[in-house]
C-alpha cells in the first residue's frame, strides 16, 4: 500500500514538471525548462522503478496511469496560476467605445483602434498587449462596457517596443 501511495505522489510531483517543462521551451525560458527537466527524469526514473519492482500488479499500473493523468490537470491548473508570458486581445466593436478605450488606458491597458469596414457597416477594433496576469482583468472591463464585443486571444511569442515594454522598463520588470 506504501508503494501505491508513493507512486501517486511521484506522479503528482512528475507530470506537473513536465507539463512546466514543456511550456518553458515554448516560451523560449531554457534555463527553467532545463532544470525541470533533470528534475523530472530523476522522479519519472524512481517512479517507474517502484511500477516495475517486485509483483508488477495491475493495482501499480492503474494508480501510475491515474496519477499521470492527475499530473496534467495539477500542471495545467498551476501554470494557469503563473500566467507567464503576454496575450494580445482584439476586441471588434460595433461602435466606437471612447468610454471604454479611456477607461482601459487608465487602468494601464495600452490601446491601439483600428477603424475597418465590416459586412453591414463600420467597425472599430481594439488592439491590446498585456500580460497574461491581467488577461481575466482586460475580458472583465471590456465585457462589462461593450458585452456585443467579439474578442480574439492570442499568445505573441516575441515583440519589441510599443507602450507595454516601455511602462514595464519605467517599473523595472525587464
Amino acid at each position: 500500500m506504501r508503494n501505491i501511495i508513493l507512486i501517486l505522489l511521484l506522479q503528482l510531483m512528475y507530470v506537473p514538471m513536465l507539463t512546466l517543462r514543456t511550456i518553458f521551451m515554448v516560451k523560449n525560458m531554457s534555463f527553467l525548462a532545463s532544470l525541470f527537466g533533470f528534475l523530472e527524469s530523476l522522479i519519472y526514473v524512481f517512479g517507474l522503478a517502484l511500477v516495475f519492482n517486485g509483483d508488477q500488479n495491475i493495482i501499480s499500473m492503474v494508480v501510475y496511469a491515474v496519477g499521470f493523468g492527475l499530473g496534467l490537470f495539477v500542471g495545467g491548473y498551476v501554470e494557469n496560476k503563473m500566467a507567464i508570458g503576454y496575450t494580445s486581445i482584439q476586441a471588434n466593436l460595433f461602435n466606437k467605445n471612447d468610454e471604454l478605450i479611456d477607461f482601459l488606458r487608465q487602468k494601464g491597458f495600452g490601446v491601439t483602434v483600428y477603424e475597418g469596414e465590416g459586412r453591414d457597416s463600420i467597425r472599430f477594433k481594439l488592439e491590446i498587449l498585456t500580460k497574461r496576469s491581467r488577461e481575466t482583468e482586460l475580458l472583465k472591463y471590456i465585457d462589462q462596457y461593450d458585452p456585443n464585443a467579439f474578442i480574439v486571444s492570442y499568445e505573441p511569442r516575441k515583440f519589441k517596443g510599443g507602450f507595454l515594454v516601455k511602462s514595464m522598463k519605467n517599473r523595472k520588470f525587464i
